[in-house]
């Protein structure tokens, strides 16, 4: 297959990229706008346990107009004029409920935030990450109802389909948990996407790539990757100061060679919205530098499909 030729999506793009897709899809510019609602995690409240994910801290990732004491109308707000002076314009947005785990509370509460997201005039839709042991048939109903009309995307951080690595870090979940979850939302017709970390520890890089097949055999839409980054003040941290060698911190360019090994068996139906995560230099606590914002570690990627000559799904085999 030459770079002229058209993939499996309708590109010459060598993966099957999530932007290309809403491009096409709205017609138009669409930003997300994150939103803090105030939610907690099963794993933080004492639910399941306590402290949270060993590698979270929701600072790192949480733009500072998202704060819990004010109205999503606020937030949105906000957001809106945050992402107006720092890019250029979007034509619309979609409510980004994205801090800790956003479907983690009764029925009547869920319905009241999410409407009222949809009630902001520049609001297209609802994008809602969450985990997979937090989702009620109730919930997938009414979110069901609403993408009938409106742009509807549930994510589930799922992390990594080791059952081993989720007990160590502390998820609370299992992968069985994943299948069922992304089972359900996708047979309601509800989009789904899921979350995905490279580099937690004790995980080797051939395990990761396998990870590709389990995914592959899951009802996914859109799949965002990131690299494990230490968050300083996290028990990840400590624990990698503790026990440096169970760790493997991989160089940018490592890095870009395991994500291109892992799409390479990725079904090639699966959008790929993100490959790297950013977080602010004052909070990590990484001996690593790379000193590259995620849209140039995107390009990166991009050139070295091409210096490979490979692309997303060469390797992918249906039915493993």
């Amino acid at each position: 297959m030459t770079r002229e030729q058209t993939y499996p999506w309708g590109t010459a793009r060598r993966y099957n990229s999530y932007t290309d897709w809403f491009t096409a899809h709205f017609g138009m510019r669409v930003q997300k706008v994150s939103i803090n609602a105030g939610f907690t995690c099963p794993n933080r409240d004492g639910t399941l346990g306590y402290g949270g994910c060993t590698y979270c801290n929701n600072e790192a990732f949480i733009p500072a107009y998202c704060t819990p004491d004010s109205s999503v109308t606020e937030q949105i707000d906000r957001g809106i004029a945050f992402h107006r002076k720092r890019y250029r314009r979007a034509d619309n947005y979609l409510a980004y409920f994205q801090a800790y785990t956003n479907t983690y509370a009764g029925i009547e509460r869920l319905m009241s935030l999410y409407e009222e997201a949809l009630r902001h005039p520049a609001v297209a839709g609802l994008v809602i990450g969450t985990r997979p042991d937090c989702v009620s048939s109730e919930l997938l109903d009414y979110l069901a109802q609403l993408s009938v009309e409106r742009f509807v995307t549930v994510e589930y951080g799922i992390e990594t389909v080791s059952d081993v690595t989720l007990k160590r870090i502390n998820r609370g979940h299992t992968l069985a948990d994943a299948v069922r979850a992304t089972g359900e939302t996708s047979r309601r017709g509800i989009r789904t996407g899921v979350h995905l970390i490279f580099g937690l520890p004790g995980e080797s890089r051939s395990q990761i790539t396998a990870s590709a097949e389990v995914i592959s055999s899951m009802p996914v839409n859109v799949l965002k990757i990131r690299q494990l980054q230490l968050i300083r003040g996290t028990a990840m941290s400590h624990e990698f100061r503790d026990k440096p060698e169970e760790f493997d911190l991989y160089s940018l360019d490592d890095y870009i060679d395991l994500v291109i090994s892992f799409i390479e068996r990725l079904k090639p139906a699966i959008m790929i919205d993100r490959i790297s995560g950013e977080a602010p230099p004052r909070m990590l606590d990484d001996p690593r530098n790379w000193s590259l914002r995620s849209n140039e570690i995107l390009q990166l990627f991009t050139q070295r499909l091409e210096e490979r000559a490979t692309w997303q799904g060469r390797l992918y085999k249906p039915g493993l």
